[in-house]
């Protein structure tokens, strides 16, 4: 029970500090929408290609683009830890009885929670803009489920590599050169049966391609029997980034 009291109230701390300075948090997804409203017209003729779920290309772009969202909203999490560690808040906090677990928990449950909001923008948009969403409430808090996860996981490899290397130009670097190849050997701007074949190999184990295929197959409220194995997938995923997170800090922790 300390524990969630603790990690409840740090990753409110977190919150409020994003919300305060919220150029980040608005720059993460505007650029997804900025590819909805471009390349959902520019593209629209592509799914007369066949094994797209819809007739409509910004139908099914939607909940890739969110989980786009979630990807480029929690690659820099990592920042938030390091600024705080920089400026010694990080020592002053361990100085304190708080949970060791509440603490890097607080960085990681805080990615999680900022990425549904931005999913949840882009599902509107899209909405706005004529999409339709079949699968319902119960398909939109799959996506957010989705988006959450895979939030968290890139959020935890940004926080351990903060901890490991303790510079800013380094994880804006890693998480660049790591996030952009994962967007493009994903199924998230093209339907998987239009992927060179090596693409769609690469793809079966691709994180970010378990999180679209997750939160499409909801969206569209078809083949949940998929959903649920790519939500097991996804979530095994997150749990082993965050326990490299916990073994991170705990090295930190050790130096300090």
């Amino acid at each position: 029970m300390k524990m969630m009291r603790d990690l409840c109230v740090l990753t409110m701390r977190l919150l409020v500090h994003n919300f305060r300075m919220p150029v980040f948090v608005i720059m993460s997804i505007v650029q997804p929408i900025i590819w909805l409203a471009l390349f959902g017209p520019l593209f629209g003729k592509v799914t007369s290609l066949g094994g797209f779920e819809t007739e409509s290309y910004v139908n099914f772009l939607v909940p890739g683009l969110a989980m786009m969202a979630a990807l480029f909203g929690s690659a820099y999490a990592g920042m938030s830890l390091l600024m705080d560690s920089d400026r010694g808040i990080l020592d002053r906090f361990l100085a304190t009885p708080v949970s060791r677990m509440a603490l890097i928990g607080a960085y990681v449950a805080q990615s999680g929670v900022i990425v549904a909001l931005q999913a949840t923008t882009i599902i509107l948009v899209g909405l706005l803009m004529g999409a339709g969403m079949d699968g319902g409430f119960s398909g939109y808090l799959v996506v957010l489920f989705a988006a959450f996860m895979l939030g968290s996981a890139f959020g935890a490899l940004s926080n351990a590599l903060a901890l490991i290397v303790p510079r800013h130009d380094a994880i804006i670097a890693v998480m660049n050169f790591v996030i952009l190849p994962l967007v493009f050997l994903s199924s998230m701007m093209m339907a998987t049966d239009a992927l060179p074949p090596w693409i769609g190999t690469i793809a079966t184990i691709n994180p970010v391609d378990w999180a679209v295929r997750m939160a499409r197959g909801a969206y569209f409220g078809e083949s949940w029997g998929g959903v649920v194995q790519y939500g097991a997938l996804l979530t095994g995923f997150s749990a082993v980034c965050v326990m490299m997170a916990v073994r991170a800090f705990g090295r930190f922790m050790a130096k300090a």
